[in-house]
Protein backbone atom coordinates (compact mmCIF):
# COMPACT_ATOMS: atom_id res chain seq x y z
CA UNK A 1 0.00 0.00 0.00
CA UNK A 2 2.75 2.52 0.57
CA UNK A 3 4.22 1.57 -2.68
CA UNK A 4 1.15 2.34 -4.59
CA UNK A 5 0.49 5.59 -2.38
CA UNK A 6 4.50 6.36 -3.14
CA UNK A 7 3.35 5.68 -7.14
CA UNK A 8 0.44 7.48 -6.96
CA UNK A 9 1.87 10.67 -5.56
CA UNK A 10 4.71 10.49 -7.94
CA UNK A 11 1.58 10.87 -10.80
CA UNK A 12 0.09 13.26 -9.34
CA UNK A 13 3.10 15.87 -9.27
CA UNK A 14 3.75 14.96 -12.47
CA UNK A 15 0.04 15.90 -13.80
CA UNK A 16 0.52 18.97 -12.03
CA UNK A 17 3.38 20.25 -13.54
CA UNK A 18 2.01 19.01 -17.04
CA UNK A 19 -1.08 20.86 -16.31
CA UNK A 20 1.14 24.23 -14.69
CA UNK A 21 2.47 24.19 -18.34
CA UNK A 22 -0.71 23.90 -20.42
CA UNK A 23 -2.21 27.05 -18.46
CA UNK A 24 1.32 28.83 -18.88
CA UNK A 25 0.66 27.89 -22.96
CA UNK A 26 -2.43 29.23 -22.63
CA UNK A 27 -1.54 32.63 -21.09
CA UNK A 28 0.86 33.19 -23.37
CA UNK A 29 -1.37 32.40 -26.44
CA UNK A 30 -3.90 35.21 -24.71
CA UNK A 31 -1.45 37.82 -24.35
CA UNK A 32 -0.98 37.06 -28.05
CA UNK A 33 -4.22 37.27 -28.87
CA UNK A 34 -4.48 40.61 -27.11
CA UNK A 35 -1.62 42.20 -29.59
CA UNK A 36 0.19 43.57 -26.46
CA UNK A 37 3.71 44.83 -27.55
CA UNK A 38 6.45 42.91 -25.10
CA UNK A 39 8.41 45.82 -24.16
CA UNK A 40 5.30 48.20 -22.91
CA UNK A 41 5.42 47.12 -19.65
CA UNK A 42 8.78 47.78 -19.31
CA UNK A 43 9.74 51.26 -21.36
CA UNK A 44 9.66 54.14 -19.07
CA UNK A 45 10.09 56.80 -22.24
CA UNK A 46 7.32 59.99 -21.65
CA UNK A 47 7.01 62.04 -24.91
CA UNK A 48 4.20 64.77 -24.32
CA UNK A 49 3.07 66.94 -27.36
CA UNK A 50 1.83 70.78 -26.99
CA UNK A 51 -0.56 71.71 -29.83
CA UNK A 52 -1.36 75.39 -31.20
CA UNK A 53 -4.87 76.72 -30.58
CA UNK A 54 -6.25 74.39 -33.61
CA UNK A 55 -6.50 71.91 -31.23
CA UNK A 56 -5.50 68.12 -31.06
CA UNK A 57 -9.31 67.33 -32.70
CA UNK A 58 -8.31 69.47 -35.51
CA UNK A 59 -9.08 66.61 -38.16
CA UNK A 60 -5.59 67.25 -39.64
CA UNK A 61 -2.29 68.97 -38.56
CA UNK A 62 -2.49 68.16 -34.75
CA UNK A 63 -4.69 65.01 -35.08
CA UNK A 64 -2.34 63.76 -37.39
CA UNK A 65 0.61 63.98 -34.26
CA UNK A 66 -1.40 63.11 -31.57
CA UNK A 67 -2.31 59.58 -33.55
CA UNK A 68 1.74 59.29 -34.16
CA UNK A 69 2.14 59.15 -30.72
CA UNK A 70 -0.51 56.94 -29.92
CA UNK A 71 0.28 54.23 -32.43
CA UNK A 72 4.00 54.64 -30.46
CA UNK A 73 2.27 54.11 -27.17
CA UNK A 74 0.65 51.22 -28.71
CA UNK A 75 3.59 49.61 -29.96
CA UNK A 76 6.72 50.67 -27.04
CA UNK A 77 5.01 51.11 -24.41
CA UNK A 78 5.76 54.61 -23.61
CA UNK A 79 3.50 57.45 -22.22
CA UNK A 80 2.16 59.72 -24.11
CA UNK A 81 0.41 63.29 -23.23
CA UNK A 82 -0.86 66.14 -24.97
CA UNK A 83 -1.83 69.79 -23.41
CA UNK A 84 -3.75 71.79 -25.88
CA UNK A 85 -2.98 75.44 -26.04
CA UNK A 86 -5.78 78.28 -26.10
CA UNK A 87 -3.95 81.33 -26.69
CA UNK A 88 -0.16 82.01 -27.64
CA UNK A 89 -0.03 83.03 -24.14
CA UNK A 90 -0.48 79.04 -23.46
CA UNK A 91 2.67 77.89 -25.73
CA UNK A 92 5.66 78.66 -22.95
CA UNK A 93 3.81 77.50 -20.01
CA UNK A 94 2.76 73.81 -21.62
CA UNK A 95 6.24 73.49 -22.83
CA UNK A 96 7.90 74.00 -19.46
CA UNK A 97 5.16 72.08 -17.53
CA UNK A 98 6.30 68.78 -19.69
CA UNK A 99 10.04 69.88 -19.09
CA UNK A 100 9.14 70.32 -15.19
CA UNK A 101 7.11 66.51 -15.20
CA UNK A 102 10.69 65.13 -16.50
CA UNK A 103 9.48 64.35 -20.25
CA UNK A 104 12.06 62.38 -22.31
CA UNK A 105 10.82 64.33 -24.99
CA UNK A 106 8.51 67.52 -26.00
CA UNK A 107 7.27 68.57 -29.00
CA UNK A 108 5.66 72.06 -30.64
CA UNK A 109 3.49 71.57 -32.92
CA UNK A 110 3.25 74.19 -35.28
CA UNK A 111 5.06 77.64 -36.60
CA UNK A 112 3.50 79.57 -34.10
CA UNK A 113 5.07 77.66 -31.01
CA UNK A 114 8.60 78.49 -32.79
CA UNK A 115 9.27 81.79 -30.37
CA UNK A 116 8.19 79.61 -27.57
CA UNK A 117 10.78 76.46 -27.59
CA UNK A 118 13.16 78.52 -28.87
CA UNK A 119 13.13 80.73 -25.39
CA UNK A 120 12.35 77.32 -23.47
CA UNK A 121 15.17 75.57 -25.01
CA UNK A 122 17.48 78.32 -24.01
CA UNK A 123 16.57 78.37 -20.36
CA UNK A 124 16.49 74.30 -20.16
CA UNK A 125 19.85 72.84 -22.03
CA UNK A 126 19.46 69.89 -20.90
CA UNK A 127 15.68 68.93 -22.52
CA UNK A 128 14.72 67.08 -25.40
CA UNK A 129 12.60 69.12 -27.53
CA UNK A 130 11.29 68.90 -31.46
CA UNK A 131 9.62 70.90 -33.51
CA UNK A 132 6.91 70.95 -36.42
CA UNK A 133 6.59 73.55 -39.13
CA UNK A 134 9.75 75.83 -37.81
CA UNK A 135 13.34 75.59 -37.44
CA UNK A 136 14.54 76.35 -34.19
CA UNK A 137 18.29 77.68 -33.99
CA UNK A 138 19.12 75.57 -30.55
CA UNK A 139 21.68 72.32 -29.96
CA UNK A 140 19.02 70.50 -28.27
CA UNK A 141 16.02 71.06 -30.75
CA UNK A 142 14.96 68.88 -33.61
CA UNK A 143 12.98 70.99 -36.57
CA UNK A 144 10.87 69.34 -38.91
CA UNK A 145 9.47 71.24 -42.05
CA UNK A 146 7.76 70.50 -45.26
CA UNK A 147 7.76 71.20 -49.20
CA UNK A 148 4.38 72.06 -48.42
CA UNK A 149 4.39 73.85 -51.98
CA UNK A 150 5.25 70.77 -53.75
CA UNK A 151 2.83 69.26 -52.50
CA UNK A 152 -0.31 71.81 -52.82
CA UNK A 153 1.04 72.15 -56.43
CA UNK A 154 -0.35 68.67 -56.99
CA UNK A 155 -3.60 69.62 -55.66
CA UNK A 156 -3.70 72.86 -57.69
CA UNK A 157 -3.18 70.58 -60.95
CA UNK A 158 -6.08 68.30 -59.87
CA UNK A 159 -8.59 71.87 -59.48
CA UNK A 160 -7.10 73.04 -62.49
CA UNK A 161 -8.23 70.60 -64.64
CA UNK A 162 -11.30 69.43 -62.70
CA UNK A 163 -12.92 72.73 -62.37
CA UNK A 164 -16.22 73.57 -64.46
CA UNK A 165 -16.13 76.94 -63.34
CA UNK A 166 -12.56 78.28 -64.25
CA UNK A 167 -12.78 79.61 -60.47
CA UNK A 168 -11.01 78.08 -57.52
CA UNK A 169 -10.00 79.37 -53.73
CA UNK A 170 -7.76 79.28 -51.26
CA UNK A 171 -8.12 79.68 -47.63
CA UNK A 172 -5.34 80.06 -45.16
CA UNK A 173 -5.22 80.16 -41.50
CA UNK A 174 -3.17 82.77 -40.21
CA UNK A 175 -0.54 84.19 -42.27
CA UNK A 176 3.16 82.77 -42.13
CA UNK A 177 5.66 80.96 -43.89
CA UNK A 178 4.05 77.89 -43.74
CA UNK A 179 0.53 78.71 -44.93
CA UNK A 180 2.02 80.76 -48.01
CA UNK A 181 3.61 78.20 -49.12
CA UNK A 182 0.52 76.07 -49.59
CA UNK A 183 -1.14 79.00 -51.33
CA UNK A 184 1.53 79.90 -53.79
CA UNK A 185 2.06 76.26 -54.64
CA UNK A 186 -1.38 75.83 -55.02
CA UNK A 187 -1.79 78.96 -57.19
CA UNK A 188 1.57 77.90 -59.10
CA UNK A 189 -0.26 74.84 -59.74
CA UNK A 190 -3.57 75.33 -61.42
CA UNK A 191 -1.73 77.93 -63.27
CA UNK A 192 0.80 75.21 -64.69
CA UNK A 193 -2.47 73.25 -66.59
CA UNK A 194 -4.99 76.29 -66.74
CA UNK A 195 -3.79 80.01 -67.26
CA UNK A 196 -7.25 81.12 -67.66
CA UNK A 197 -8.54 80.15 -64.64
CA UNK A 198 -9.21 82.44 -61.26
CA UNK A 199 -7.59 81.93 -58.41
CA UNK A 200 -8.74 83.33 -54.93
CA UNK A 201 -6.53 83.56 -52.06
CA UNK A 202 -7.76 84.69 -48.80
CA UNK A 203 -7.14 84.00 -45.06
CA UNK A 204 -9.58 83.39 -42.09
CA UNK A 205 -6.89 84.77 -39.36
CA UNK A 206 -7.64 81.81 -37.26
CA UNK A 207 -7.33 77.77 -37.23
CA UNK A 208 -9.81 76.92 -34.73
CA UNK A 209 -12.98 78.78 -36.08
CA UNK A 210 -15.38 76.41 -38.54
CA UNK A 211 -17.94 79.20 -38.20
CA UNK A 212 -15.50 81.58 -39.87
CA UNK A 213 -14.55 78.89 -42.06
CA UNK A 214 -18.41 77.89 -43.26
CA UNK A 215 -18.94 81.90 -43.69
CA UNK A 216 -15.83 82.33 -46.18
CA UNK A 217 -17.02 79.53 -47.66
CA UNK A 218 -20.09 80.69 -48.43
CA UNK A 219 -19.20 83.67 -49.96
CA UNK A 220 -16.98 82.13 -52.47
CA UNK A 221 -19.06 79.41 -53.47
CA UNK A 222 -21.81 82.42 -54.52
CA UNK A 223 -18.96 84.10 -56.17
CA UNK A 224 -18.68 81.21 -58.42
CA UNK A 225 -15.78 79.51 -56.89
CA UNK A 226 -16.45 75.36 -57.41
CA UNK A 227 -13.53 73.83 -55.63
CA UNK A 228 -12.05 75.47 -51.84
CA UNK A 229 -8.49 74.80 -50.44
CA UNK A 230 -8.22 75.31 -46.91
CA UNK A 231 -4.76 75.03 -45.19
CA UNK A 232 -6.35 76.73 -41.78
CA UNK A 233 -6.95 73.39 -39.45
CA UNK A 234 -9.61 73.26 -37.69
CA UNK A 235 -11.27 76.34 -39.51
CA UNK A 236 -11.11 73.94 -42.52
CA UNK A 237 -13.79 72.22 -41.04
CA UNK A 238 -16.79 74.65 -41.61
CA UNK A 239 -15.52 74.53 -45.39
CA UNK A 240 -16.56 71.11 -45.25
CA UNK A 241 -19.76 71.59 -43.57
CA UNK A 242 -20.37 74.03 -45.79
CA UNK A 243 -19.83 72.20 -49.26
CA UNK A 244 -21.47 69.08 -47.93
CA UNK A 245 -24.79 71.13 -47.01
CA UNK A 246 -25.09 72.71 -50.71
CA UNK A 247 -24.18 69.11 -52.43
CA UNK A 248 -27.16 67.48 -50.08
CA UNK A 249 -29.53 70.64 -51.54
CA UNK A 250 -28.44 69.96 -55.08
CA UNK A 251 -27.54 72.79 -57.38
CA UNK A 252 -23.83 73.27 -58.96
CA UNK A 253 -21.24 70.56 -57.31
CA UNK A 254 -18.60 72.24 -55.48
CA UNK A 255 -15.43 70.12 -53.95
CA UNK A 256 -13.26 70.76 -51.47
CA UNK A 257 -9.38 70.12 -51.26
CA UNK A 258 -8.22 68.50 -47.72
CA UNK A 259 -5.06 69.07 -46.11
CA UNK A 260 -2.44 67.70 -43.91
CA UNK A 261 -4.82 64.25 -43.57
CA UNK A 262 -6.39 62.58 -46.21
CA UNK A 263 -9.86 64.44 -45.47
CA UNK A 264 -11.93 61.84 -47.42
CA UNK A 265 -11.83 59.53 -44.41
CA UNK A 266 -13.26 62.22 -42.29
CA UNK A 267 -16.11 64.61 -44.48
CA UNK A 268 -16.12 61.92 -47.68
CA UNK A 269 -15.69 61.20 -51.20
CA UNK A 270 -19.49 63.09 -51.94
CA UNK A 271 -16.80 65.93 -51.04
CA UNK A 272 -13.42 65.80 -50.60
CA UNK A 273 -11.74 66.01 -54.36
CA UNK A 274 -8.30 64.76 -52.76
CA UNK A 275 -5.77 66.07 -50.11
CA UNK A 276 -2.87 67.58 -49.89
CA UNK A 277 -1.44 64.86 -47.16
CA UNK A 278 1.28 66.05 -44.77
CA UNK A 279 3.03 63.33 -43.29
CA UNK A 280 3.24 65.18 -39.83
CA UNK A 281 2.79 61.36 -37.98
CA UNK A 282 5.56 59.73 -39.64
CA UNK A 283 7.79 62.89 -38.76
CA UNK A 284 6.70 62.88 -35.43
CA UNK A 285 7.19 58.82 -35.04
CA UNK A 286 10.72 59.02 -36.78
CA UNK A 287 11.77 61.56 -33.86
CA UNK A 288 9.99 59.85 -31.27
CA UNK A 289 11.46 56.83 -32.02
CA UNK A 290 14.88 58.49 -31.58
CA UNK A 291 14.23 59.25 -28.29
CA UNK A 292 13.01 55.34 -27.53
CA UNK A 293 16.02 54.23 -29.37
CA UNK A 294 18.35 56.84 -27.30
CA UNK A 295 19.76 58.13 -30.84
CA UNK A 296 18.14 61.25 -30.32
CA UNK A 297 20.55 64.72 -30.99
CA UNK A 298 19.59 67.94 -31.51
CA UNK A 299 20.39 70.76 -34.06
CA UNK A 300 18.80 68.98 -37.13
CA UNK A 301 16.79 69.96 -39.40
CA UNK A 302 15.13 67.75 -41.65
CA UNK A 303 12.94 69.07 -44.97
CA UNK A 304 10.33 66.39 -46.13
CA UNK A 305 8.87 67.05 -49.72
CA UNK A 306 8.21 64.68 -52.49
CA UNK A 307 11.65 62.97 -52.99
CA UNK A 308 10.77 61.90 -49.37
CA UNK A 309 7.16 60.89 -49.64
CA UNK A 310 6.77 63.66 -47.10
CA UNK A 311 3.69 65.04 -49.22
CA UNK A 312 1.60 64.49 -51.99
CA UNK A 313 -2.21 62.99 -52.61
CA UNK A 314 -3.72 59.91 -51.05
CA UNK A 315 -5.28 56.61 -53.22
CA UNK A 316 -8.30 57.71 -52.33
CA UNK A 317 -7.98 60.56 -55.16
CA UNK A 318 -8.60 57.60 -57.49
CA UNK A 319 -12.60 58.26 -56.37
CA UNK A 320 -13.13 61.92 -57.90
CA UNK A 321 -10.28 62.11 -60.31
CA UNK A 322 -9.50 60.72 -63.33
CA UNK A 323 -6.82 58.56 -64.49
CA UNK A 324 -6.17 61.19 -67.39
CA UNK A 325 -5.55 64.05 -64.34
CA UNK A 326 -3.55 61.74 -61.91
CA UNK A 327 -1.30 61.15 -64.82
CA UNK A 328 -0.38 64.08 -64.89
CA UNK A 329 -0.02 65.24 -61.54
CA UNK A 330 2.51 62.07 -61.84
CA UNK A 331 4.35 63.72 -64.45
CA UNK A 332 4.52 67.15 -62.74
CA UNK A 333 5.21 65.01 -59.63
CA UNK A 334 8.54 63.33 -61.34
CA UNK A 335 9.59 66.88 -62.81
CA UNK A 336 9.49 68.26 -59.67
CA UNK A 337 11.49 65.30 -57.67
CA UNK A 338 14.05 65.12 -60.72
CA UNK A 339 14.91 69.43 -60.52
CA UNK A 340 12.73 70.46 -64.14
CA UNK A 341 10.35 71.98 -61.98
CA UNK A 342 11.02 74.58 -58.85
CA UNK A 343 8.08 75.14 -57.47
CA UNK A 344 8.09 78.71 -55.54
CA UNK A 345 7.56 79.05 -52.25
CA UNK A 346 6.77 82.61 -50.99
Amino acid sequence: MKKAFKLSLVMLLAMTVILAGCGKNNANENAAATNAPTNAAKSDVKIGMVTDVGGVNDKSFNQSAWEALEALKKEAGIEVKYLQSKSNADYQPNLNQFIKDGYNLTWAIGFDLGDALGTVAKQNPDANLAIIDSVVDAPNVQSVTFSENEGSFLVGVVAGLTTKTNKVAFIGGMESPVIKRFEVGFTAGVKAVNPDAKVTNTYAGAYDKPDIGKSMATTLYDAGNDIIFPAAGATGNGVFNEATSRNKAGGEKVWVIGVDKDQSLEFGDEVTLTSMVKRVDEAVKMVSQQVIDGTFKGGAVTVLGLKDNGVGLPETSKANVSAEILAKVEEFKKQIIDGTITVPAE
